[in-house]
Parts: structure tokens; C-alpha cells; sequence
């Protein structure tokens, strides 16, 4: 059920298919971010129509609303929310650092004040893994100590070290839950390399993932996080040929184009990040002459779509006036329709990569899509 074929190289670039209980996912791919179990503001059938193969979901956030108990009770993730293709959950590692004015951190676990009502949570690395059973997505992240981009080399191998404690534990509770009496779990659990911006860190933090053997994926976590791109694409070349050849790679919370593009050259195959919906919302859309803001007085009566070469709902209906007009009159559609065409967009230029691996034609399309991309940029 977790099984990964790599059917093509292209350099580093990589295109495959990974199977999973739910359904196949075809790498590389961009997977559209649903925190709470919803893509923000879309209906599941048109983040399907959008082309997407896999979602994530938060499980940190689903912990303090609904509650894991509340989704095992409805029958799982899949069923609650009515996705029925493969989900990722993320172990609520990046909290430690986007949260980190609520919560505090121990060797046991961190304790966190819920933002919801103000409650105090304790989430170790075997509780993550107790509620991302309880949720029952295809692939549960380890739980892992996120640091800031800018740490220092300390701090960051204490992440790092802790990261690779936790990660023992993380898995010594899912083997546990794997194999209890009765146990039903089709759940695959995957490991998080971290390190800060600092190469000997990250290797010896991929040594030690490796060391326990047995996984079925690889993720690369703590960036992103306010490191500067060519420090995060040092950090992916020097990974790249030291990572398991037939395991997929995840870099996590990164999902600007140009961030796919440059990252599926440099070996990855799969991305999650909440822009494509959170620009959307505020009227950032993303073509392939550059970011386009829909609110500008110069698309009053623009009577082309966002991108004339996008095959999304948004662009085979609705002008880019329409679209303006929308957001000019605060009427929630317009967040909905650029939202869905960042999302489709992203999973486009995934598919276009995948299809010039395949085709033995990357490196050109890359340095033309990237010069195509950049020619425009409105603010």
C-alpha cells in the first residue's frame, strides 16, 4: 500500500507514482493545504476537479477542534470530510515554531495554550501519533522540533538532536498502535529531517532517520521558515544524493511556483504550502507572466481571463473585471475563484515538470518557464 515507483530522472528531478490505501498519487505534486479538514473556502469536489491527488490536514488543529475523537467517531479523516483520495497530517512539529509565544517545550513534550480557548495541551511525540491514528490519514509526520530560519547553530542542532529522540519514540507508538490486537491502521508514518541552514547538521540528521531503517518516505522540514531561497536550495542539493533514491522526498511548507520549479530540480517530489489559498484570499493570483493583483484599477474592464493559458474553472468563465468586481464588492466568491485557480496552478506546473521529465525535456522547460514567470510582476 506504500509502495514508490520512480519511473523517470531528469538530473535530480524525479517523476513517479506513489500508491497509497486511498488512492495514487503521481510525483512531483503540489498538495493543497486543508488545516481544519477543509481547503480553505473550497468544496472537495472542485479541489478534485483542481486536479488534486492528495491533501494535507493539521492535526494539531484538529485536535482542538473537532477533536481526533469526533473524526474517529464519523469513521476516520477520509469519511468526516468526504475526501476520499489519499491525506497527509502533519504531526503539529510546525506549531513549536509558528506558536511559539504559547507554547513551551520540554524533553517529554510541549505544552501549549490553545488558541481557541486558551486551555493548556500537552503534546508529545507519542500523543501526536495517538491522535494522527485516531484521524487515520494515509501518511502521519513524525513530530519534530521546528526551528527559526535564522537560528543559530545551537539552537539548531537542539532541535535537530531532539528531533531524532522524538522521532524513536514517534515510531516505537506507531508500531505499538500497528500492532495491537485487533489493529486496523493503514497508515504509513514518515520521518522529518531538520538542522537549521547548516549542511553537517541536516546529514548527520538524515544519518540518524536512516539508521532506523524502514521508511517508506522522507521529509524535509524547517524550511521555509525565513532562510533565504539559495540557502534552502544549498540545503536541497546537498541533501539530494544522500537521500534514498526509491523513497519519495517531501519538502514541507514550501508552495510558491518558482519554489516548485527549483525544487523539483533539485530532487524533490513533494510540496504543501497555504499561499495558493491565503494569497487568493486577498486577491494574489498567480499566471504565467507573474503575479497578478485582481484588485487593480487597470482590470476594471479587462475582459481576459487571469491566464489565458490556464485550463481552471476561474479562467474558462470569469473575466479578470468580474473578478475585480468581486473583490471591489467584499462578495465572498471572488476569494473562492482566485483561490481555486492558485491551487490549479500549482498542480499544473507540477504536472508540466512531471511531463517534461518524462519526456527527457526538463532543463529547457524549467529556464523557459522560470524566464516566462518572471517577465512580469505587479504589485
Amino acid at each position: 500500500m506504500f509502495e514508490f515507483e520512480l519511473l523517470a530522472t531528469h538530473g535530480a528531478a524525479r517523476a513517479g507514482l506513489l500508491h497509497l490505501p486511498h488512492g495514487d498519487v503521481a510525483t512531483p505534486a503540489f498538495m493543497p493545504v486543508g488545516t481544519l479538514g477543509a481547503v480553505r473556502g473550497l468544496h472537495p469536489a472542485e479541489v478534485e476537479r483542481a486536479g488534486a491527488e492528495i491533501i494535507l490536514g493539521n492535526s494539531y488543529h484538529l485536535h482542538l477542534r473537532p477533536g481526533e475523537d469526533v473524526v474517529a467517531k464519523a469513521g476516520g479523516i477520509h469519511r468526516f470530510t468526504t475526501w476520499r483520495k489519499p491525506m497527509l497530517t502533519d504531526s503539529g512539529g510546525f506549531q513549536v515554531f509558528s506558536l511559539a509565544t504559547l507554547r513551551r517545550i520540554t524533553e517529554e513534550a510541549v505544552e501549549f495554550t490553545s488558541h481557541v480557548d486558551g486551555s493548556l495541551r500537552f503534546l508529545s511525540p507519542e500523543r501526536a501519533i495517538e491522535i494522527q491514528a485516531a484521524l487515520g490519514a494515509d501518511i502521519a509526520m513524525a513530530f519534530d522540533h521546528v526551528v527559526p530560519g535564522g537560528a543559530s547553530r545551537d539552537l539548531a542542532e537542539e532541535g535537530m538532536e531532539r528531533s531524532l529522540r522524538w522521532l524513536a519514540r514517534c515510531r516505537r507508538k506507531h508500531q505499538e498502535l500497528a500492532e495491537a490486537p485487533g489493529a486496523d491502521l493503514a497508515q504509513t508514518l514518515w520521518p522529518i529531517v531538520q538542522g537549521g541552514t547548516f549542511p553537517d547538521l541536516r546529514r548527520r540528521s538524515l544519518d540518524g532517520t536512516l539508521a532506523l531503517g524502514g521508511w517508506t518516505g522522507t521529509a524535509i522540514g524547517g524550511l521555509s521558515v525565513g532562510e533565504s531561497k539559495p540557502v534552502m536550495h544549498d540545503i536541497l542539493e546537498d541533501l539530494e544524493p544522500r537521500l534514498p533514491r526509491a523513497r519519495p522526498r517531501y519538502l514541507m511548507g514550501v508552495g510558491f511556483p518558482e519554489d516548485l520549479v527549483e525544487g523539483i530540480a533539485r530532487g524533490v517530489d513533494l510540496f504543501d504550502c497555504v499561499a495558493a489559498t491565503r494569497n487568493g484570499r486577498h486577491g494574489s493570483a498567480w499566471t504565467m507572466a507573474g503575479r497578478v493583483n485582481v484588485r487593480n484599477a487597470s482590470n476594471r474592464f479587462a475582459e481576459e481571463p487571469l491566464d489565458g493559458g490556464c485550463d481552471c474553472e476561474t479562467c474558462r468563465r470569469f473575466s479578470r473585471a468580474y473578478l475585480r468586481h468581486l473583490f471591489v464588492a467584499e462578495e465572498i466568491l471572488g476569494l473562492r475563484l482566485v483561490s481555486l485557480h492558485n491551487i490549479r496552478f500549482l498542480i499544473r506546473v507540477a504536472q508540466l515538470a512531471r511531463a517534461a521529465i518524462l519526456g527527457g525535456d526538463f532543463d529547457r522547460w524549467r529556464t523557459q518557464w522560470l524566464a516566462q514567470y518572471h517577465q512580469t510582476d505587479e504589485v
